[in-house]
């Protein structure tokens, strides 16, 4: 553990101990993933002003992210199929939010459903929707996240039709895994990964098999997905989910100004700026270099939030001088679930805290609160 200093070492990691569909079902993009590697690497394109001499004691990154206090402006990121990252993976990196003191949202296409992750945690976390045909287990989904007694409800707006990750398609990605030659092979090699698998009965999508109507079992879980996305979601479908969940609402998965000023009369209290990790569309705007744009022009009448390409806490930094409120990790907090479990996500948390925290310092700040387009050198 000790010789785990960066983001990359946990990939690296999680790499050699997770079965290649899942790890690379984390780490790809659609098409050509031009995307998926504008979101990290725009961020290097983004310089700091260092500056010296100034009283660096006493340095405090907690801030608030919809009303909630947080130990650092960062949220874990509702990622699918966490729970093929590792055993109980959903739980696990619940509970590492919620020590840490940061929030973390659970995806409507998780392993580990809204009561599994309820019965583990003691504070509310946060939980996203999709917006799929069937209208009756949507309201469901709203209603379960109610009485698990989630704080906040993130509707993701980009996923009316699913992207093409090539990844995914030539591993024949599913949960549970098929047992082919190939992966039986590939799980084979990874013994810390199947033997945890192996003690849980959390094997695929627990918040639709037994809820969707005809979806009782795995077979009939593939065919349903398939058809459930829905290409008719507007803006109209925000007033009637925002009325059945009555509480604090984020829109996820903005990028364009015109859409940020539509997103802020729906009355959400924050949106994300988002492309899905570059697992939409392909040849998108990164996520950080749509950030400031839209960070000024509703930044006064709602909360901006920004996820996608985040490896380090400089990364958070530079987001946050760009206008956001809050910031979210995926595949960062998915690589040290792989690597080391629930060990691996707190370790994800504590190499962003550290980077956030010396960057802060060497800027001339002590609150992160404090950073601004100023500290960057324009």
């Amino acid at each position: 553990m000790s010789q785990i200093l960066t983001i990359a070492d946990l990939k690296d990691l999680a790499r050699r101990r997770v079965p290649k569909m899942f790890f690379e079902y984390a780490d790809s993009g659609a098409w050509t993933e031009s995307t998926y590697r504008a979101n990290e690497e725009d961020f290097a394109k983004i310089k700091f002003r260092q500056r010296v001499l100034v009283d660096m004691s006493n340095r405090s990154l907690e801030s608030t992210m919809i009303g909630e206090k947080v130990a650092m402006p960062v949220a874990l990121a509702p990622t699918g199929l966490t729970g093929m990252q590792h055993a109980d993976g959903e739980m696990l990196a619940a509970q590492a939010a919620e020590e840490f003191g940061v929030p973390f949202t659970l995806s409507t296409m998780s392993i580990c459903s809204i009561e599994d992750v309820a019965s583990v945690t003691k504070k509310p976390f946060w939980f996203q929707l999709y917006v799929l045909r069937d209208k009756d287990f949507v309201l469901d989904l709203i209603d379960r996240a109610k009485a698990a007694k989630c704080s906040a409800l993130v509707l993701t707006l980009d996923l009316q039709i699913l992207g093409q990750r090539h990844k995914d398609v030539r591993n024949g990605l599913s949960a549970p895994p098929r047992m082919t030659l190939a992966n039986i092979a590939d799980i084979a090699m990874r013994p810390r990964w199947w033997m945890g698998m192996a003690g849980t009965k959390r094997r695929t999508f627990r918040n639709i098999v037994g809820h969707a109507k005809g979806v009782g079992d795995v077979a009939s879980l593939s065919s349903w997905t398939t058809e459930q996305f829905d290409p008719h979601l507007s803006w109209k479908d925000v007033a009637w989910i925002k009325e059945r969940w009555g509480g604090k609402l984020i829109l996820k998965g903005v990028l364009d100004k015109e859409d940020a000023l539509m997103a802020a009369k729906t009355g959400a209290d924050a949106i994300i700026v988002s492309n899905h990790g570059g697992r939409q569309l392909d040849g998108a705007s990164s996520s950080i270099m749509a950030l400031e744009e839209i960070a000024d022009a509703v930044g006064d009448t709602i909360e901006v939030h920004m996820d996608g390409g985040i490896r380090s806490g400089q990364d958070v930094l530079k987001a946050l001088c760009l206008g956001a409120k809050g910031t979210y990790i995926g595949r960062p907090f998915l690589y040290g679930l792989g690597a080391l479990g629930k060990e691996g996500v707190t370790k994800a948390l504590e190499i962003i805290r550290k980077e956030m925290d010396i960057t802060l310092a060497l800027c001339g700040k002590r609150l992160v609160t404090d950073m601004g387009k100023d500290q960057l050198r324009r």
